[in-house]
């Protein structure tokens, strides 16, 4: 009789091993299902070589991976250096609604987040810590990953869940803390190419677009007003007399006058517009949805605000007058049976002969074009 009670609670006791097992191989099978997903995601940030790119795994990607309601990437742009580099390279800042800009650290009560060693932040939302972070979205929970190379706060990734218990103070952060790692090196990485590029488009001496991005720019642009029937102009505009400043003056004395007349060129521009130094004094600006009338307009605040004041040049006791020519031509809307690139070299062969006949008329006035 005692035998048979053995066996039956060896029975049982190897039933509840096997049940117990089998819950730590499906475990197991979780886990390793989790690890992959992870590690599939953490290959997929490496690999983004683009900010756009980089922007979409950790804003788009990374709340599925996660299971999160919510994830919002924060880059401290207190000078709006990484904001600008966006806009000249055409990556539009509201194509990210929870990529956000802060114009200095965070303030957090008994936490120095600028510090290289700070661990990430876990716990309840609170909205007078967390609101700058999450202004979308109320979550119960946050996980707050402070994003630090070589000892530099670049900014925050804000993890929010809907549930209580997903983000404690009690939870261990190893896996948060790599993830942060992992961020900030391709953050970094990404803006600094961003960076090259948009040093690559910049012309180092005015600060503006070089060249070859002002073609470039404007044959995508020729070809999107092709697309949707929409106007499109550029302006000429050269420098009256620049032979006699670096003559008389000195090329050092010329080339602040280039900066400070690129300066005047920029301020009277939107920012859907586009000014570059096209070589030694001239400019091109492309005005983007631009009537003949709107080009006219704007080309004749840009001659004003140009000569409206003299510039301080070493060398001169008194202020420098500098006024410039402009010549202006519109495609309202462009010819959509020619390529872009044609048409682009049109529209600008267009506005350098209204430029010649400006000088022609006396310069220091614009000129429009005869026709689109």
């Amino acid at each position: 009789m005692r035998s048979a009670i053995d066996s039956e609670a060896l029975i049982a006791d190897n039933e509840q091993l096997r049940a117990e097992l089998q819950d730590l191989l499906q475990q197991a099978h979780i886990n390793q299902s989790i690890i992959e997903r992870h590690q599939a995601f953490d290959l997929k940030l490496i690999g983004a070589s683009e900010f756009r790119e980089l922007i979409e795994v950790m804003l788009t990607v990374m709340p599925g991976v996660f299971s999160l309601e919510t994830v919002t990437l924060s880059l401290i742009d207190g000078d709006y250096a990484i904001q600008r580099i966006l806009r000249d390279l055409q990556i539009g800042i509201n194509e990210f609604p929870k990529l956000l800009f802060l114009k200095q650290a965070l303030a957090f009560p008994d936490d120095d987040l600028t510090r290289a060693d700070e661990k990430p932040r876990l716990g309840p939302y609170v909205a007078a810590l967390h609101g700058p972070l999450f202004p979308h979205y109320e979550p119960v929970s946050v996980a707050v990953l402070p994003l630090v190379r070589q000892h530099r706060l670049l900014g925050y990734l804000a993890l929010g869940s809907a549930y209580g218990e997903r983000f404690t103070r009690s939870l261990a952060t190893d896996f948060i803390e790599r993830l942060a790692t992992i961020a900030a090196v391709c953050l970094e990485n990404v803006i600094n190419n961003e960076r090259l590029k948009h040093i690559g488009l910049t012309d180092p001496l005015t600060g503006v677009n070089n060249r070859r991005y002002i073609e470039q720019r404007m044959q995508e642009e020729v070809a999107r007003s092709q697309r949707d029937r929409s106007a499109l102009s550029c302006l000429f505009i050269d420098i009256d007399h620049f032979k006699r400043v670096n003559d008389q003056f000195g090329h050092q004395s010329g080339d602040d006058v280039l900066r400070e007349v690129a300066a005047r060129i920029k301020k009277e521009l939107r920012l859907s517009d586009a000014l570059g130094r096209f070589g030694g004094e001239e400019f091109v600006v492309l005005l983007t949805h631009a009537t003949r009338e709107d080009a006219a307009r704007i080309a004749e605040r840009i001659r004003a605000g140009v000569c409206s004041r003299g510039v301080m040049i070493e060398g001169s006791r008194d202020p420098l007058k500098i006024t410039a020519s402009i010549g202006a031509a519109a495609l309202t809307p462009p010819d959509r049976s020619r390529p872009a690139a044609e048409v682009k070299q049109a529209m600008l062969k267009a506005a350098d002969q209204a430029l010649y006949q400006a000088k022609e008329a006396g310069r220091n006035r614009v000129m429009l074009a005869a026709g689109d």
